[in-house]
């Protein structure tokens, strides 16, 4: 996923941020923070299409959507504020090119967001209009020749420059730049506040005015008097004097999970409502500021780290839960260290932000699970840009080095092999993207033609209509995870213990055939791209039983005191 921070400056500014984002929510360039016209054009065909879609579902006008659009959104963050702005000062074009009956293409080529190099194709989400093209464009770009409006964007203006929007915007560049929470006054990366890496994607500080009080730590003599692990259990059995800490955790083999991963650990998730205009009320955008200073990501719903009940009802629980259900004592040690666009070449810009400390911390169960963006890429030729399997033995023997020197004895790491994600073409390519369900126009093949069109496609090799091109890629795929499997298999470290588990997609796949599911019902509807809320759960499901049939020692006791602990301290403090 590219940066939060540069954003289109024609529509609303929730929608730019967030299609902005969609563009390419997987590619490996996401710590760069400059200027993207390609993304650009995404963004404004698709607000514009959200826009005229809006004028059929109400029958209304193009100013009149517009303004509904900015009804709906929250007033936290200024959000409705800036909507309502940015309509005041660039709506008057939209509302010419569209009233001209120009499809949002056309609108975007004549506000230049959408630009045609020389001797590159013409590149478009629907279809071509039975006029020719330069002829509409040429009539589009009258409309707006002496425009205002274009003379502003001409100047490249960046609407994290206007007073009232800058603070939100350096909160989120430094979220992404660091990986680390915002709001953390002892800087121990722990934090009492939700997003911008808070403890959406950590456990929740107990005490930020003490560096030495964090979720994961060993206790203080045994939290006699304070909490010092954050697992909120402390204090003195007032029958025998005995510490409750001691009583209840001494011998239960207390450990945490940290996921290093990409967008899909994260949780990446663009909710489709936000983009189909039947569905859009206010209530569709209440969670839209959590969504932007958590980039667009759920980890507090995500397969490994996950502490919220699924939003769909679903039964099944993240890892953290089943590792928290097995032992009460290990509540709020769960750590997401994911970065859309993570890869194993670039993890060594975020790792950093993981929290272990070799003498006072539990040990932990690492999973490594960088599961696309090694093969993923938007170039027209995407192959060379793949990681090789020697490019990869390198880079993952680097980050289980820097564990094995951060990771406190006794730890686990498991080595998540790369899917099949020829999937994805499969059981997409001929369905309707949410843009296309209203007038049965836009396909998912459409989607992703423009995308590689625009060369930002997320995964060219498998989002395509080239089946060579998506065998490559799945051969890639698959030597990479031979090489995982291979490294687990030769390779020991001191303070972990290393295995390798298959990402195997199919198997869920037929969980969900049993279930009365159909396999596009797993991946984001969106984005067309990442394994959805349901998918992950069904991973991190298969997950666990896996490791408990193989590997039983990874997962620690099952703590006789777990009903105990309940009566006493009930949630715990919660999440």
């Amino acid at each position: 996923m590219k940066s939060l921070c540069r954003i289109l400056e024609v529509a609303p500014v929730f929608l730019l941020l967030l299609l902005r984002s969609l563009a390419s929510p997987a590619s490996g360039d996401q710590f760069s923070l400059g200027h993207s016209s390609s993304h650009h054009c995404v963004g404004c065909v698709m607000v514009m299409s959200v826009i005229t879609q809006l004028t059929q579902v109400h029958n209304s006008t193009v100013e009149a959507s517009m303004e509904r659009l900015c009804s709906y959104l929250p007033g936290k963050l200024l959000l409705k504020t800036t909507c309502y702005l940015l309509v005041h000062i660039f709506g008057s074009d939209i509302i010419k090119l569209l009233d001209a009956d120009m499809n949002a293409d056309m609108v975007c080529h004549a506000l230049e967001f959408c630009k045609q190099d020389a001797g590159q194709p013409q590149c478009h989400l629907y279809p071509l209009p039975k006029e020719i093209w330069n002829l509409r464009q040429k009539k589009s770009r009258h409309i707006v020749k002496k425009s205002v409006t274009m003379k502003y964007l001409k100047g490249d203006s960046d609407i994290c420059s206007l007073p009232f929007l800058a603070k939100i915007c350096k909160k989120i560049k430094f979220s992404i730049q660091t990986s680390m929470p915002f709001k953390d006054v002892d800087s121990d990366k722990y934090s009492v506040f939700p997003t911008l890496r808070g403890y959406h994607w950590r456990g929740r500080d107990c005490n930020d005015s003490d560096k030495n009080v964090y979720p994961g730590r060993r206790p203080d003599n045994w939290d006699a008097h304070q909490d010092s692990n954050c697992n909120g259990i402390w204090g003195i059995d007032p029958k025998d004097g005995i510490p409750y800490e001691k009583k209840f955790c001494e011998g239960s083999q207390p450990r945490g999970i940290i996921l290093l991963g990409d967008s899909a650990g994260a949780h990446f998730h663009i909710p489709p409502e936000w983009l189909i205009a039947s569905q859009m009320s206010v209530n569709s955008f209440s969670n839209l500021p959590t969504a932007l200073t958590d980039e667009f990501d759920w980890p507090q719903l995500s397969g490994a780290t996950g502490f919220l009940d699924s939003t769909s009802g679903f039964e099944e629980k993240s890892i953290y839960l089943h590792l928290r259900k097995r032992n009460r004592c290990n509540h709020r040690d769960y750590q997401n260290i994911s970065r859309n666009g993570g890869s194993s070449q670039n993890l060594k810009k975020f790792i950093e932000s993981l929290s272990r400390n070799q003498q006072l911390d539990h040990p932990a169960i690492v999973i490594y699970a960088m599961i696309g963006n090694d093969v993923c890429n938007g170039r027209a030729d995407p192959v060379p840009e793949m990681t090789t399997p020697e490019q990869l033995y390198s880079n993952v023997m680097q980050t289980l080095k820097h564990l094995d020197s951060h990771l406190p004895e006794g730890s686990h790491v498991v080595l998540h092999g790369l899917p099949n994600g020829t999937f994805l073409w499969e059981n997409l390519h001929d369905r309707y993207h949410p843009l296309g369900q209203l007038n049965k126009d836009v396909t998912y093949a459409q989607v992703f033609s423009f995308l590689s069109c625009l060369k930002i496609n997320p995964c060219h090799g498998w989002m395509s209509s080239n089946k060579t091109l998506r065998t490559l890629t799945s051969e890639r795929a698959q030597q990479l995870s031979d090489t995982l499997k291979k490294i687990a298999a030769s390779e020991k470290f001191t303070n972990f213990d290393l295995f390798y588990m298959d990402f195997a997609f199919e198997e869920i796949i037929e969980e969900w055939w049993r279930r009365g599911g159909q396999p596009w019902q797993l991946i984001e509807p969106v984005d067309g791209f990442h394994p959805n809320e349901v998918a992950s759960l069904l991973l991190a499901d298969l997950f666990w039983k896996k490791v408990q049939l193989q590997w039983p020692q990874v997962l620690g006791k099952e703590n006789p005191f777990n009903s105990q602990i309940e009566q006493v301290f009930g949630d715990q403090g919660g999440h």
